[in-house]
């Protein structure tokens, strides 16, 4: 049986099924040289580099729109009171 190929791409997507060190892991996810978007150490797919300011921003939202999501805005909802009857007044 021939061997197959641990590393590659398949229609544009890499693929890398080597055995992952920790020095690829660091080197992979900073390349300062690089764009925002880099071939991932392990596994299938793109990875952000860590060495490009855009990518910390994409981080930084991230974590607020995830915060947010979990309640850490909940001092917003409080003057919401949602279970009182609303009036309605309708010229005709």
């Amino acid at each position: 049986m021939a061997d197959k190929p641990q590393s590659g791409s398949i229609l544009g997507i890499p693929y890398n099924f080597e055995r992952p060190s920790l020095g690829r892991l660091l080197s992979a996810h900073w390349k300062p040289g690089e764009g925002m978007i880099v071939e991932k150490p392990f596994g299938i797919g793109y990875t952000l580099n860590l060495a490009n300011w855009r990518s910390w921003i994409v981080v930084l939202v991230a974590g607020v729109l995830l915060w947010q999501e979990r309640g850490g805005a909940d001092d917003f909802d409080e003057s919401d009171d949602g279970d009182e009857p609303v009036e309605v007044v309708v010229d005709d």
